[in-house]
């Protein structure tokens, strides 16, 4: 049914620095796939990583707990926020002053929350003692350093939880699917590079050369192989150094920058005014020639040469298609540029080997001509489109707060207004013809584009489009308020008012149900009304720190069909499993899987979690019977909204059958 996560754990010691100065270092060590969130996080976000200490008269903190371990810098959309990531081994220090020469004590514990990309755990206290010895003022020689060290060392208190390694296959999955995805996304680009008008016309060219150049066929087709395969090496190589330079380490710190995101939206406007027509991005003629030559030697060498020379002269026509597939690789991780560049090149480098070996087929390509330069400029309106997203994670980082949502979308609608005008004819840029009719294929292209108009308006007013959620500024951004709740929340418009509670809601002042659905807060309460109303009960486990939370409602609760199945055949409750609300202290309790006290409601229902289902990650969806048995097995993270609505019905209908 489920399994207790437990990614991270932690070692810790005390360093004696002097008589009145001493520093804690905590050591984490966390599971592949998984990460924890640096020491700070501003606005509301994930949990971060923090530490509290038992107050003693025997010393006080000095500062906060820091960071050894700089963290990986990344943007969230999920919460809009610029966020400190630790994975693997992470360290942290906190400074105490000692206000005693004798021994004493250190007791307290350690905070942090880990997540994958697949969910996120509670956050998890882990207490800790650490024994100080009494300080001795005498010098220690070089061997008694040695000995000090070692004795503070076996002194020191060490923890290593023995867990197992938790994570889940989903987790390696999920990583193979996005490189899947990152190849075949490169592979259409390269195929429309391939269409671009200083690219296509060398297919019959080249492959022609090839043939004629050598009466053994055989030979000419091993010199065409050897050009593809330069043409995939030459890009898999621009990959693998754009991966070093701005891979993992270097794109995480630098991915939420305002100068780098600034710099890359001008590029992408750079590469849309080429496509438009206003300039042509060219490389130094010399570099062209010195390759020709090498080229002119023949045989292997000179098809590799000839390759080079075919990369070179197609430059104009790519680089914005290249630089498109590159930079979209900063905010993924390391080696997503060389898988891209492994796709864009073999859709490049796949029509070269197959022409040559089947010479015949060389009559069906379609002539060079106009529909070159409409490719061209189709590109333009999508580089514009796109490049517009880092100025948004600009925005979003900073709070500047001049590219919102709703002025996000008015500017891809007026952009794909522009693109559907172009289609009918009504604009015409530098190297477009005359046209005195529409084709088929233009008209149906511009209804395409103009539907898709359509599709955004709703946005302008606080519609999730959820097909759009990964390039969108988050829905908090919004400032057209008519689809949108006092929470913040985007609200849909229902025909019947929402099933009434049966009382108000514990904790409604401080806690939210995403798109203003009724529900609660506490389970009791919940249940209660669940039995009272005759209606199943839903249990949505979630967190504030909980990104993939977010992404559940905002791509499968904000679905119509969830929406109103949710709002009108259940009880919902939203448990909160971070939340750092103190209960009433005739609340609290003393959990017997631990023997910790709980008293808060992120510890309480942390607590239930794990002792009624045996799971602590997020988002968790359980749906009980009034005698409080599953009617359906559990779900979590799943973004696909027919599979919740089969969830939710076969619930239903289990509940109407039994009860």
């Amino acid at each position: 049914m489920g399994q207790i996560k437990k990614p991270v754990k932690w070692e810790w010691k005390l360093n004696r620095l002097n008589a009145t100065e001493a520093e804690i270092v905590f050591t984490a060590h966390i599971d592949r796939g998984w990460h924890i969130y640096s020491t700070e996080v501003e606005g509301i976000g994930p949990i971060p990583t923090g530490v509290e200490v038992e107050k003693s008269k025997d010393f006080e903190l000095e500062g906060d707990l820091v960071p050894v371990t700089k963290p990986h810098v990344v943007f969230d959309s999920a919460f809009g926020l610029e966020l400190g990531l630790h994975s693997g081994k992470a360290v942290f220090r906190q400074k105490i002053k000692i206000h005693t020469l004798s021994s004493f004590a250190i007791k307290g514990a350690i905070t942090a929350q880990a997540c994958n990309n697949i969910s996120c755990i509670a956050p998890e206290e882990t207490d800790f003692v650490i024994q100080a010895d009494a300080f001795s003022p005498v010098p220690a020689t070089d061997s008694s350093t040695a000995l000090g060290e070692a004795q503070q060392e076996q002194d020191s208190s060490t923890i290593s939880v023995k867990t197992e390694n938790t994570q889940p296959a989903t987790t390696i999955a999920g990583s193979r699917d996005n490189a899947w995805m990152d190849f075949w996304t490169a592979f259409g680009w390269g195929l429309l590079a391939l269409l671009m008008p200083c690219v296509f016309p060398l297919i019959p060219m080249t492959v022609s050369f090839f043939l004629k150049g050598s009466e053994n066929k055989t030979r000419a087709r091993l010199i065409a192989f050897v050009f593809s395969a330069s043409i995939v090496v030459i890009f898999f190589v621009l990959g693998i150094l754009f991966s070093l330079f701005f891979g993992a380490g270097f794109a995480n710190a630098l991915s939420t920058h305002w100068t780098l995101n600034l710099f890359l939206f001008v590029i992408f406007l750079l590469f849309a005014a080429s496509f438009f027509g206003m300039f042509e991005i060219t490389l130094p003629a010399s570099w062209i020639n010195f390759f020709d030559k090498q080229a002119d030697r023949g045989g292997i060498a000179g098809a590799f040469f000839m390759a080079f020379t075919t990369v070179l002269v197609s430059f104009s026509c790519t680089v914005p298609i290249i630089g498109t597939v590159l930079f979209s690789s900063m905010h993924g991780e390391f080696g997503s540029a060389m898988v891209k560049m492994l796709g864009f090149s073999l859709a490049i480098a796949l029509p070269f080997g197959f022409f040559a070996f089947f010479p015949s087929l060389l009559h069906s390509l379609p002539r060079s001509g106009s529909w070159m330069n409409t490719l061209r400029v189709i590109l333009g309106f999508l580089e514009l489109a796109l490049g517009l997203k880092f100025l948004s994670i600009v925005d979003l980082t900073y709070h500047w707060h001049f590219l919102n949502r709703d002025v996000f979308i008015a500017i891809w609608i007026v952009i794909f207004t522009l693109m559907g005008l172009y289609f009918l004819g009504k604009i015409r840029f530098v190297h477009d013809e005359p046209r005195d009719h529409v084709s088929v294929p233009r008209l149906l292209a511009a209804i395409v584009t103009f539907s898709f108009v359509v599709y955004l308006i709703p946005g302008l007013f606080g519609s999730p489009l959820p097909a759009l959620s990964g390039y969108l500024p988050p829905l908090t951004t919004q400032t057209f308020t008519s689809f949108i709740s006092p929470q913040g929340q985007v609200s849909q418009p229902s025909a019947t008012s929402s099933p009434v509670l049966c009382d108000p809601p514990k904790y409604a002042g401080i806690l939210h149900i995403p798109f203003d659905l009724p529900g609660y807060f506490d389970y009791d309460q919940a249940l209660a009304c669940a039995r009272q109303q005759r209606k199943p009960l839903f249990i949505d486990f979630t967190g504030h720190g909980c990104a993939n939370c977010r992404k559940m409602e905002e791509n499968v609760w904000s679905h119509p069909e969830v929406m109103s199945r949710l709002r009108n055949n259940f009880i919902i409750v939203s448990l909160y499993v971070d939340d750092k609300t103190p209960l009433p202290e005739n609340e609290w309790y003393t959990s017997p899987l631990d023997g910790k006290v709980k008293n808060t409601i992120g510890k309480k229902w942390t607590d239930f979690v794990i002792s009624r289902y045996h799971v602590n990650a997020q988002p968790y969806y359980v749906i009980l019977g009034p005698d409080e048995k599953m009617l359906v097995e559990p779900m979590g993270l799943d973004l696909n909204p027919q599979h919740f609505v089969a969830f939710l019905d076969t619930a239903l209908a289990r509940y109407k059958r039994k009860y």
